[in-house]
């Protein structure tokens, strides 16, 4: 590869980069707000903390209505969860 080749090759690959970091949007940086979601949490895999157990990851049984997870705000009903634990 002869130095013209290896420059060409070297500053198409940065415009490539920066494009690619001009694209992203702003938005995506940011996180959505987060709300606990009782009851959708598949065994294994809660957030936090319940009245069985101390800690996440320890759901015994899936959609425990006192297991939580964190969702997207404004999605817990429609995943079939409460806002509440039961």
């Amino acid at each position: 590869m002869n130095r013209t080749h290896a420059a060409i090759t070297a500053i198409t690959s940065l415009l490539t980069l920066g494009a690619a970091a001009l694209g992203a949007p702003a938005s995506s940086t940011e996180e959505a707000p987060k709300e606990k979601c009782y009851g959708v949490a598949k065994a294994g895999k809660n957030d936090c903390a319940a009245a069985a157990h101390s800690c996440a990851g320890q759901a015994k049984v899936d959609g425990d209505g006192k297991d939580w997870v964190y969702v997207p705000q404004g999605t817990c009903e429609r995943l079939g969860g409460s806002l509440t634990a039961k």
